[in-house]
């Protein structure tokens, strides 16, 4: 299993869905904010909210807002990404 995905519908005015991704067994104890966990959340909110536009927000200590667009089998995602790490392959 690559990790767990914990997710409830938001309390928040302003989100739709909360989230926190766990992956120890891959050595991430937690992941900040996790574009691929958002893939398989969008099409789940969308039945259960009956959208294609969500707003989510993953509330890791760091935390961060995930657009989150459904069309058909496509899963669009946007937000202001972070740079953690940068490097050069040669």
């Amino acid at each position: 299993m690559r990790g767990v995905i914990v997710t409830s519908r938001a309390a928040s005015a302003g989100y739709d869905f909360v989230s926190r991704f766990f992956a120890p067994g891959a050595g991430v104890p937690e992941d900040p904010v996790t574009g691929s966990a958002h893939c398989a959340l969008g099409p789940f909110w969308q039945t259960r909210l009956g959208k294609s536009e969500l707003v989510a927000y993953q509330a890791s200590p760091r935390g961060g807002i995930v657009r989150v667009r459904v069309a058909g089998d496509r899963v669009t995602l946007g937000g202001k990404p972070v740079t953690v790490l940068r490097g050069e392959l040669l």
